[in-house]
């Protein structure tokens, strides 16, 4: 493949456009995913990065049809392979979990039976859609269990979840999302709860497995480090809307969005002194039961006008400022793009009137 061709340029093999999600709560109508469109192609690898609260995980479920029925209402439209999702049967359903679309949650204890031992987890789903024997399921779980980099399968296959580790408890989960051989993985923040080195690990072998099987990938994360390099897209969500989309290169090299800016921001570096004080960002998402009609962003952004408080901007394309981006898209949501003129103007201004400290925090950040 040259390099003018990106990976997972083919066909889309998921769809979402207009995607919303509303749960009924004592405090009234909560929509915690509003208007999501995105699509991951035939072997490509999407990113979805957010704050928690930003509603990444409840766009996950939506896409599954994970999301209880009482006091929740999900519209829009999620094609798989041009498959309607949305009006499947829970029967069509259970026949596409599992050999077409696979799901990683972020709690592998939660995810894994407590009384079961580990190698009937990981080969039910076999038996379930392949109609094997418990014999040949037992064989290819011990299979899976040493391409997940499990030590001593043939010991841990009989063994329950709690006498293993976090990351191996991922591995497990893992294998088990990769048993029927899905085209689409979806991985919800599957080393949140893991130490750094082991986070490495299991995102290498999430990688690994993918493009060994040439599988799609959706890796939802709080952490944009984690898809750096990763993913070949970027979807950024705030308040349960995408701020900003972009091809991985394109984000890092020229993001736009404030949001994005920010998270970024907060990223350790390894060249920092040891004593650096991490950056935060200041003040917390908004209540969803309380929305005002703005950028939900405003409070805690320090280019914010009037304008911004005001007024909620829709998202918009970037102009390619590299030649290779031509055919790309990069979208974003912000009336005072991050290195833009009007943005510094912003800046200076908010400087002055004493709502942006001198080194660019705002102050009493809602």
């Amino acid at each position: 493949m040259s390099e003018a061709t990106p990976r997972g340029s083919g066909r889309p093999l998921l769809e979402v456009s207009g995607l919303r999600t509303t749960f009924d709560t004592p405090s009234g109508p909560l929509t915690a995913v509003d208007g999501v469109d995105l699509e991951v192609r035939l072997g490509s690898r999407l990113g979805v990065v957010g704050e928690s609260g930003s509603g990444k995980s409840v766009m996950s479920r939506s896409i599954m049809r994970l999301l209880p029925k009482s006091k929740v209402t999900t519209s829009g439209k999620v094609l798989f392979d041009g498959i309607d999702m949305m009006s499947l049967s829970r029967r069509d359903l259970l026949d596409l979990w599992g050999p077409q679309i696979a799901m990683v949650f972020q709690d592998p204890l939660g995810s894994l039976n407590p009384v079961m031992k580990i190698g009937r987890q990981v080969g039910e789903g076999l038996r379930v859609h392949r109609s094997i024997s418990a014999k040949a399921a037992r064989a290819a779980a011990l299979e899976l269990l040493d391409e997940v980099g499990i030590p001593e399968p043939q010991r841990r296959i009989d063994e329950y979840p709690h006498q293993m580790s976090g990351g191996m408890r991922q591995r497990i989960v893992i294998a088990i999302a990769l048993a029927c051989s899905p085209r689409l993985l979806i991985a919800d923040e599957p080393t949140t709860a893991l130490d750094v080195t082991v986070q490495a690990q299991i995102l290498d072998l999430l990688e690994a497995q993918r493009a060994e099987r040439d599988m799609s990938l959706m890796l939802i994360t709080h952490d944009l480090g984690v898809v750096a390099g990763r993913t070949d897209e970027i979807v950024v969500m705030y308040a349960g809307r995408i701020v900003e989309r972009a091809p991985t290169a394109t984000l890092f090299r020229d993001m736009r969005m404030p949001y994005t800016e920010a998270l970024m921001r907060s990223i350790p570096k390894v060249s920092d002194d040891s004593h650096t004080r991490l950056e935060i960002i200041g003040g917390r998402p908004p209540e969803m039961t309380r929305l005002g009609p703005g950028c939900k962003f405003a409070p805690r952004c320090k280019y914010a006008q009037d304008l911004c408080v005001a007024e909620e901007p829709a998202l918009m394309p970037a102009a390619a400022s590299h030649p290779d981006e031509a055919t790309t898209q990069h979208l974003y949501r912000c009336f005072y793009p991050v290195g833009s003129h009007e943005a510094a103007e912003a800046l200076e201004r908010n400087i002055a009137s004493g709502r942006v400290s001198e080194t660019g925090v705002v102050i009493n950040a809602a």
